[in-house]
């Protein structure tokens, strides 16, 4: 894998794999903002110009934009660059991950990427680069790397030292304050076929406050709070999920409540965690799957290999747009790949290696992380065989509105049942509201009753 060394990072540090060694230095935190971007990625672009130079991304909605809106494509005029397929997979290999390369054999005859020129549109508000370099110089990972303290609102670790600190800004990046989303989720079949589940979430993000304090936080001990209801098929609806996501998890584990429509009753639920399956996953995902990786990093070790190059989903705004149908998108063993837009991107590349005496489904994961957002791209996943088992990709959008650079897909393929998961399909739906009223009294156990019953 061709690495490109960035910053002061030392090899011996990348390849650290427990909690940082010391503290980001002063004129270290004075490059965000400069030769850095405002929550650390490389500002300028690479060598050949196929990566352009970050310029502040989408800071707000575009021409024609109007709230409720699926968002409208602002780069509608971009042509295909080139088509990578088996046929001339080879010449694209050093701009692939092994999982990626792993889909072009699976899939030979139908699976390919439409690369577009690399639109840098990742963006988010002053207040979340004005914290990210308030606290650079103060945050720390806890012992043992299973949570963060003394930092608050931005990116905790703009110039990372290890792999937790890259996971745990995938974990803590901004996605708003107070969001409503109403999406669905879709296993196909081998041959295609599938039944559309509806869901809708409602999320409270204690850590992105503007006002949010690390002594607030440390004290709270609380990341987000998540609920979320199956509304179709007539089956499973009602059935519900509320999660209290800790920032310290070693002081406090998560909690998580389900309700179940058959019994008419709130449970606790301390195996939504780890590799218990998601939920209609039809075990095609685990639990700490959903959002390309969550939940606690404790079984694994982890290490930061690097940087590189690599073509990710980015910018898809025709997989958005409310003039898709769900059969033009949803075909056997993949997503329709005319709908899919890659671009050439530089990543953080951190691997994860279950530890000794832990047990999970996964023996290893590869995480390849995009560096203008934090958002995980990509995601190889071996089982105890040290076979490749899944493949996670991020398709993403920025909904400039806010702005915040987010998925709008997240698909996980199975690669030995030539299945996958679509999760956050919202072609057909209304649009995340990241102005929803929400409030402290719908996460509680109660309200979770409540919500089940309707």
């Amino acid at each position: 894998m061709k690495k490109i060394t960035l910053l002061s990072l030392a090899v011996s540090c990348a390849l650290f794999g427990g909690a940082a060694v010391a503290k980001v230095s002063s004129a270290e935190a004075s490059k965000l903002g400069k030769e850095l971007t405002p929550i650390g990625a490389e500002r300028a672009g690479n060598a050949d110009g196929s990566i352009p130079a970050w310029t502040g991304g989408i800071a707000k909605p575009i021409d024609g934009y109007k709230k409720g809106d699926h968002h409208p494509n602002p780069f509608p005029n971009d042509k295909v660059l080139y088509t990578v397929t088996k046929q001339n997979l080879d010449k694209y290999k050093e701009l692939l991950s092994p999982g990626q390369i792993k889909l072009f054999e699976t899939y030979p005859d139908s699976f390919k990427m439409n690369v577009y020129p690399t639109q840098r549109s990742a963006a988010f508000p002053e207040f979340v680069y004005d914290a990210t370099k308030k606290y650079a110089t103060t945050a720390e990972l806890v012992e043992g790397g299973n949570g963060v303290v003394n930092t608050a609102v931005g990116v905790p670790f703009p110039i990372p030292a290890n792999g937790l600190e890259v996971i745990w800004n995938h974990i803590l990046r901004y996605r708003g304050e107070t969001v409503s989303r109403n999406s669905g989720v879709v296993s196909p079949t081998a041959g295609g076929d599938y039944n559309y589940i509806a869901i809708d979430e409602r999320i409270i993000f204690h850590y992105s406050r503007p006002d949010a304090t690390p002594q607030e936080l440390e004290e709270k001990n609380m990341v987000f709070k998540f609920k979320q209801k199956v509304t179709a098929p007539a089956r499973l609806a009602g059935t519900a999920l509320l999660v209290h996501e800790t920032m310290d998890q070693i002081k406090t584990p998560r909690q998580a409540w389900t309700y179940n429509t058959g019994q008419r009753r709130v449970r606790r639920a301390p195996n939504v965690a780890y590799d218990a399956p998601s939920t209609a996953s039809d075990g095609l995902r685990t639990t700490d799957d959903v959002d390309m990786y969550n939940g606690a990093p404790d079984r694994y070790n982890w290490t930061l290999v690097g940087k590189k190059e690599l073509l990710i989903p980015y910018n898809d705004y025709k997989l958005h747009s409310d003039q898709v149908q769900y059969d033009d998108l949803i075909q056997p063993g993949h997503i329709n790949p005319e709908f899919v837009r890659y671009e050439k991107h530089r990543v953080w590349v951190v691997e994860a290696n279950l530890k000794d005496g832990t047990r999970h489904i996964y023996k290893k994961r590869t995480f390849f992380i995009d560096e203008d957002s934090w958002q995980i791209a990509v995601v190889d996943i071996y089982d105890n065989r040290d076979e490749l088992y899944r493949v996670g990709l991020a398709h993403s959008v920025n909904y400039y509105e806010v702005p915040t650079q987010w998925l709008t897909l997240e698909v996980f393929h199975d690669l030995q049942s030539r299945r996958y998961i679509a999760s956050g399909l919202d072609n057909q739906s209304s649009m995340y509201d990241f102005d929803a009223k929400v409030t402290e009294r719908e996460f509680t156990p109660s309200a979770l009753r409540r919500e089940g019953r309707r």
